[in-house]
């Protein structure tokens, strides 16, 4: 008994001196980490920009992500194969001044066009009309100068303003069109002003309003564009 122990022993011993002296399987295939895969870089987008400078109207308050008015304006250009860019350099709230503060920040992209729309809140707020009119001639002025062609929204106001203040308020954007020979959509929200197309407020279009704005943009903005073709990349950007 005690010689077969002892073997027993020995059998154990040389077992374990086996398990320990093995070398380490390696790891699974799936466990070894794998090298990050490169992402290709998007070629630049060359085409020539189209600059929506304007307030909440162009920024799309109130609807959805997507569903401004100039992403409904660069769907309409995709679709005539129309090859510009889009750039909503809308911000909610502003006024002819705030806007005047941010003009150079809109010529520095060099745009093809600039849809000017502005004066809204200037009117709601009861502001001198000699400012929205010389705060909208700067803009005009300083646009046209930079080299890019300018389509100069209307606007009007609710009617408890009174018809004097709403006819001097309007005839802002038909004199300065007319003084530096721009391009002009009589009135933004034509055919969406006072219908289901607005939202609550009264003040701002739904997404399906945005969309009709869009049609009403591309119809003045399209004579623009045939003047400059897109394929003409000769300015410097």
């Amino acid at each position: 008994m005690r010689i077969a122990s002892l073997f027993a022993a020995f059998i154990v011993l040389c077992g374990c001196g086996s398990t320990a002296s093995r070398a380490p399987e390696p790891a699974p295939a799936t466990a070894r980490k794998s090298a990050p895969t490169a992402q290709p870089v998007p070629p630049p987008d060359n085409r020539p920009s189209i600059v929506a400078f304007g307030d909440s109207l162009t920024a799309g308050f109130g609807a959805d992500t997507g569903k401004s008015y100039p992403d409904f304006l660069q769907q309409e250009l995709d679709r005539r194969g129309l090859r510009y860019r889009v750039e909503n350099a809308g911000i909610s709230g502003e006024t002819t001044t705030d806007a005047l503060e941010r003009l150079q920040l809109v010529a520095a992209l060099k745009p093809a066009v600039v849809i000017v729309e502005f004066g809204a809140n200037d009117g709601l707020r009861g502001l001198p009309l000699s400012t929205t009119r010389s705060n909208l001639d700067q803009m005009v002025t300083q646009l046209k100068a930079s080299g890019a062609r300018v389509l100069l929204a209307g606007m009007t106001l609710p009617p408890n303003y009174g018809p004097e203040y709403i006819a001097a308020f309007q005839q802002i954007y038909s004199d300065l069109a007319a003084k530096y020979k721009v391009a002009l959509i009589p009135f933004l929200l034509d055919g969406v002003a006072g219908t289901s197309r607005m939202q609550r407020d009264g003040l701002h279009p739904t997404a399906d309003g945005n969309r009709l704005v869009a049609a009403t943009v591309m119809r003045y903005l399209q004579p623009l564009l045939h003047t400059r073709p897109a394929a003409d990349s000769s300015r410097p950007r």
